[in-house]
C-alpha cells in the first residue's frame, strides 16, 4: 500500500468510529441504545418480520427479540403473529416509537454537520465517489 492509501484508510476508519459514536450519543439522548435506534428505523417502511430484522442487522434472531422486547416494554413497538404463518412475529412501529424515531434522527446531526463543513461542489465530488467506492460488481 502507498503512503496516500494508508492515511486513506485510516481516515475511513475514523470516519466510521466518529458516526457510531455520534450515532450511539443520539440514540442516549432518547434513552435508546444504537442498536435499538437501529431497529427503530428499519421499521420505517412498515411491519417486518424477526427473521426480516435479523438479516437486516447483521445479528442473530435472539438478539432482534431481546430488542424488540425491550422496546415493546417502552410502547415503541408492537410484536403480533404473521397472519399467514403464526409462527413468525412482525414487528411494527408504535406511534411512540415514531415520535422516538424523530427525535433520534433530529439529535443524529453528525452528518449534516459534517458534510456542512463541504462547498456544493465538494459535496457533489464526495457524493460521486462514494459511489464509486460502495458499488458493487466489476468496474
Amino acid at each position: 500500500m502507498t503512503e496516500v492509501a494508508d492515511t486513506l484508510e485510516q481516515q475511513v476508519w475514523d470516519f466510521v468510529f466518529a458516526y457510531d459514536a455520534a450515532y450511539g450519543r443520539a440514540a442516549q439522548t432518547v434513552g435508546l441504545s444504537a442498536a435499538q435506534a437501529c431497529l427503530l428505523e428499519h421499521l420505517t417502511g412498515g411491519s417486518r418480520s424477526m427473521g426480516e430484522l435479523a438479516a437486516d442487522l447483521l445479528c442473530d434472531a435472539s438478539n432482534v427479540t431481546q430488542l424488540a422486547a425491550r422496546l415493546e416494554a417502552r410502547g415503541l413497538v408492537s410484536r403480533a403473529p404473521d397472519p399467514t404463518d403464526r409462527r413468525i412475529r412482525q414487528v411494527s412501529i408504535t406511534p411512540a416509537g415514531r415520535d422516538v424515531q424523530r427525535a433520534m434522527r433530529r439529535s443524529f446531526d453528525f452528518p449534516a454537520e459534517r458534510l456542512g463543513r463541504l462547498t456544493a461542489p465538494e459535496q457533489r465530488q464526495l457524493s460521486e465517489l462514494l459511489a464509486r467506492v460502495l458499488a458493487t460488481g466489476t468496474s
